[in-house]
């Protein structure tokens, strides 16, 4: 199935503005008859999925959408028909797993809620800046041109690029470490590591921590080709891996669920002068919550799960705070192009415990039957 890759790198590009899924699979589970992408902003896509009598809507940025439409068509639907400003595409896997393609010309007119970028929006990191590693990594063109599909993303590495050089005042004018838990590909770990180094002249060493080796070893690879001497990439487990030295700053981006509660106590047990975390996702308070007082407002699945979500981050915030930490909760994003949009900044600004924080999670946790793993690591 790895073949369809090369036709859905043509059909979905920053220019599609329509795409809908249909032809169920046999004997999959999917309730869903077709499904229905639109763009309807520079980057937001409204998902419409029909079942046999309603539909349910959701938003997503580019990036989602073409996993989401690649996942579908290896697991539940055949047939996927997409428009781009010039081509309209059909694409088709027939009974014996054999794919149909095809590509024409249209004279259709987007829509026009369709927006060009704002290429006059300034970023701290600009397009055409030559990045040599963000090449390797496609996020770049060799002329330093972002690559299509890559837009969003390279937007929401600026912003959180933003909000973390907004708190360096205070470490100016010393070499710094950051370690960063969960790092993945690396985007951010290498535009860190970028502006620090050769645009600030701040001597910054930065080691990315990441379970899967392979991620990990292309890392450094790249790492050395370019001489990042100070970057390193480390194959670890966010709860167990621990820098032998003194570090300022801790980053964990999209760690899946307690992963990012495992790094911000790493981050309490040093005195981490700043901290960034952008949770994944929620899960572990969904299952425990359970309230007879309040039993009406976590009744509804939607709720519940939107509930459940907000009040782990406030918990880990107000966890933050006894330990004499200021907190944000800031959206890097909007909310309409992905619901993972919130990242907490946390500063050190006491030594000092505030126990009137630790006793309200404490009665929070009481009152809807919650176990939330920072807490019961700090209580250990």
């Amino acid at each position: 199935m790895d073949g369809i890759m090369q036709y859905f790198k043509e059909m979905l590009n920053e220019t599609t503005y329509k795409i809908i899924l249909s032809k169920p699979k046999k004997n999959q589970n999917t309730n869903y008859r077709k499904i229905v992408i639109d763009k309807v902003s520079e980057e937001k896509y409204l998902i419409e999925k029909y079942t046999a009598k309603q539909v349910f809507h959701t938003n997503m940025i580019f990036d989602e959408a073409f996993e989401f439409v690649i996942d579908l068509i290896k697991t539940d639907f055949s047939s996927c028909n997409a428009w781009d400003e010039k081509n309209e595409y059909s694409f088709y896997i027939d009974r014996v797993g054999n794919i149909n393609f095809s590509k024409k010309k249209h004279s259709k007119t987007a829509p026009t809620m369709r927006v060009k970028h704002n290429k006059d929006k300034k970023h701290i990191i600009e397009e055409g800046t030559i990045i040599e590693p963000l090449i390797d990594l496609g996020i770049f063109t060799a002329e330093g041109k972002i690559i299509k599909g890559m837009y969003n993303k390279f937007k929401q590495i600026n912003r959180i690029l933003e909000i973390i050089n907004d708190e360096m005042e205070d470490l100016k004018g010393r070499p710094i470490t950051v370690v960063d838990y969960g790092c993945g590909k690396s985007y951010l770990t290498y535009i860190l590591y970028y502006y620090f180094k050769e645009i600030k002249n701040i001597d910054i060493t930065m080691i990315g921590v990441d379970e899967k080796k392979d991620v990990i070893d292309n890392c450094n690879n790249i790492a050395k080709k370019y001489n990042y001497e100070n970057l390193k990439f480390i194959v670890g487990d966010i709860g167990n891996y621990e820098y032998d030295g003194e570090v300022d700053i801790v980053i964990a981006l999209h760690a899946c669920d307690t992963a990012t509660d495992y790094a911000l106590f790493n981050a309490i047990r040093k005195n981490i002068k700043l901290i960034f975390a952008a949770p994944c996702c929620q899960h572990e308070l969904f299952g425990q919550i359970k309230s007879d007082k309040y039993k009406w407002l976590i009744k509804h699945g939607v709720i519940k799960e939107r509930f459940s979500s907000l009040i782990t981050d406030a918990i880990r915030c107000n966890i933050l705070e006894y330990y004499g930490y200021k907190t944000q909760l800031v959206e890097f994003v909007p909310f309409e192009h992905t619901p993972k949009n919130i990242l907490i900044r946390a500063v050190k600004k006491r030594d000092t415990v505030s126990p009137q924080r630790l006793d309200e999670v404490k009665s929070l946790a009481a009152e809807f039957n919650l176990d939330p793993t920072l807490l019961r690591l700090i209580n250990m």
